[in-house]
């Protein structure tokens, strides 16, 4: 199993990044689309760190997955907004179109997927962990029709329906490709009606949702350090290789997603 640390590249510049436009995902998390100069350019499962500084030169730093597939000209952001997170309750508050930060990129390497790799893949994530996951299924729908099908699930976890990030993206990716098999479970308030799962992850959850071990899926899980251990540890239980299995985890400072 392969942790992608915050801030692992030191070869990477700053640049201004400015504020194309703003979308309120849920009501806690924002996606911002952002132009960025000279931007190199990334693979689906990069971060890049972000940079404030106050007017008295004080500065707060911290990590963000990024949200675009590599297609794509401009960077998209999704930022969970913190009660005690200095970056994050500005980018998710007070920013606004037309506004400028700092930013550095791309970040991690082990934590990347390029359709080129194949499947079958099997992503996990809790919460605000789609979004690195998000970015390779943004990248895989705009690549498949040039490759091979690479068979994929997203088992994604939620504390409640409205707290489901991209949720009509998902909808509508899962219904135009019956390759994708999307997978929800529902931790706190599952909606009226609600037949899927409704707790955490746990090994029969896996078991009945993952590929088998024997079909040797590449695994990618993001979300919380609890949930990132549990799963790691249970799919091992199940089977899976650890070096099948890659991972990146965020603590409650929102360092890293």
């Amino acid at each position: 199993m392969t942790d992608v640390a915050a801030g692992a590249s030191t070869r990477v510049e700053w640049r201004v990044a400015t504020v194309l436009s703003v979308f309120e995902e849920t009501q806690s998390v924002r996606t911002l689309l952002l132009d960025v100069p000279g931007w190199p350019g990334h693979l689906a499962g990069h971060h890049v760190d972000v940079r404030l500084t106050a007017e008295d030169g004080y500065q707060a730093q911290r990590s963000y997955s990024i949200a675009s597939p590599p297609e794509e000209t401009t960077l998209a952001l999704t930022v969970e907004r913190l009660e005690d997170g200095e970056v994050s309750s500005y980018l998710c508050g007070e920013l606004r179109e037309g506004d400028r930060f700092e930013l550095r990129g791309p970040i991690g390497g082990y934590f990347v997927w390029d359709v080129s790799d194949g499947g079958p893949l099997m992503l996990i994530g809790g919460g605000s962990g789609i979004v690195p996951l998000m970015a390779m299924l943004r990248h895989r729908a705009i690549a498949l029709p040039q490759h091979a099908s690479v068979p994929t699930r997203l088992l994604y976890s939620s504390r409640r329906w409205d707290d489901v990030i991209y949720r009509r993206e998902l909808e509508r990716l899962s219904a135009s490709d019956e390759s994708l098999r999307i997978t929800h479970a529902i931790t706190r308030e599952p909606p009226a009606g609600w037949r899927g799962y409704s707790r955490r992850i746990d090994r029969a959850m896996l078991a009945e949702v993952a590929w088998q071990p024997s079909e040797q899926a590449r695994i990618f899980v993001c979300g919380s350090t609890p949930l990132v251990e549990a799963v790691a540890t249970e799919l091992v239980a199940l089977g899976h290789s650890p070096d099948s299995i890659r991972t990146e985890r965020f603590g409650p400072t929102g360092s890293t997603s």
